[in-house]
């Protein structure tokens, strides 16, 4: 059992920012369904990850345009990064690779957001939270 399991942790999730930790819980709640899914509804829940993931990463982005945050070419790296990771699995899985798509659900995603948030997205917020100068 991973101990970064696919349930909002208000402690580890929560940056205090409602856009942003609302984003996070459906994250969640979609990598769990998809954890839950069956073979026959796994697809179409990954395509709406991704999908949702997009979303996810372009609305920071524009955050962190408009308030000039400098941890922008990281943090941005970073999330291209695994919107990319995130679209080859989902061409693997259409190709029929289900296990090795599922074994990244369940073992490697949450531990890549459980750090991302602690590290990337808590740094961003506190910026953004900053009064102007």
């Amino acid at each position: 059992m991973s101990k970064h399991q696919a349930k909002w942790n208000e402690t580890h999730h929560t940056l205090g920012m409602d856009e942003m930790d609302n984003t996070h819980r459906e994250f969640i709640a979609q990598v769990a369904a998809l954890i839950a899914a069956d073979n026959a509804e796994f697809p179409a829940l990954f395509q709406a990850l991704v999908n949702h993931t997009a979303a996810h990463f372009k609305a920071e982005g524009v955050l962190m345009r408009e308030s000039k945050y400098r941890g922008l070419p990281e943090h941005e790296g970073e999330h291209h990064r695994v919107l990319g990771e995130l679209q080859q699995l989902n061409r693997t899985l259409k190709r029929g690779h289900l296990p090795l798509v599922r074994a990244y659900v369940k073992e490697g995603l949450m531990e890549w957001f459980d750090t991302h948030v602690a590290m990337m997205d808590a740094a961003l917020v506190m910026h953004l939270k900053k009064p102007p100068a």
